[in-house]
């Protein structure tokens, strides 16, 4: 891959890892114009490159993401706002969550302080969630007269239950890590100053895990949602006969016998 250069975004590699930097910090990483934009090719570049296998979305700073920036796209005429606001959502937002959902490879949060608004929804849209101890997922939303966007209610739904997913929605109340980690919509909490250590560590371990394993892994629990038991069994088979046909899983039977590391190739 060519390296990447945006005037909002950083990306770093760390051999197989990606660390994909939201770089707007004076502005608490909020969502421009130039950033969303920036963001769907970001995330198409990085799904597109054969070297990476797990990639943390992260940013700078003191902030995650604090959600949309209000001073860019949100003024002017009121009848206006609503058909710009949707030709927003479903042409850069949208695309570029679901690259992170749909991506073959993992996608890892990164979080430190807040992960509000469309920002949030960027968070849960990762496969995997890393928060710093004072940092928190917040619905923005109902504040400004509004509902959570990018998929964010159905992350929340899924997440936490009908009832308990309306009371984050329309009280909004920060979660904080801890309480993140109770829901499930967090996998660990570490000590601030130290996510960006322990993000990158946890990314490398995962790395080694066959890549074929990990799409399937990741279609499956997403077909799941949506099937009923027999059919998920159904496709459970097909993907399996998929993966037990690959070189990495004969590498990793191999391995297994041989008592070493696997070493996997996705293939």
């Amino acid at each position: 891959m060519s390296e990447l250069t945006y005037e909002t975004l950083l990306v770093e590699k760390h051999g197989p890892v990606a660390r994909l930097l939201m770089n707007r910090p004076e502005k608490l990483n909020t969502f421009s114009t130039t950033l969303r934009q920036e963001m769907l090719s970001a995330v198409n570049a990085l799904n597109a490159d054969p070297e990476l296998r797990v990639i943390v979305l992260a940013g700078a700073g003191r902030a995650f993401s604090a959600g949309a920036d209000l001073e860019d796209g949100f003024s002017g005429d009121p009848a206006h706002l609503g058909p710009l606001t949707e030709h927003m959502l479903k042409s850069e937002y949208k695309p570029s969550i679901l690259g992170i959902t749909d991506s073959p490879k993992l996608w890892i949060a990164e979080v430190s302080g807040p992960a509000a608004g469309i920002g949030s929804a960027y968070m849960m849209a990762c496969d995997l969630v890393v928060m710093a101890k004072g940092s928190y997922l917040y619905q923005a939303f109902a504040a400004i007269g509004l509902i959570p966007d990018g998929g964010a209610t159905w992350q929340l739904l899924r997440a936490l239950g009908r009832k308990r997913a309306l009371e984050v929605i329309v009280g909004g109340e920060r979660l904080y890590a801890e309480r993140c980690l109770e829901l499930g919509l967090c996998n660990r909490v570490v000590e601030e100053g130290e996510e960006t250590q322990a993000t990158l560590e946890w990314a490398a371990e995962l790395a080694k895990k066959a890549p074929l394993a990990v799409q399937f892994s990741k279609k499956a629990l997403s077909m799941a949602a949506d099937l009923n038991f027999g059919e998920m069994i159904s496709q459970e088979a097909a993907m399996q006969s998929i993966c037990i046909s690959s070189e990495d899983s004969t590498e990793g039977v191999t391995a297994f016998f041989e008592k070493r590391p696997p070493v996997f190739k996705g293939r």
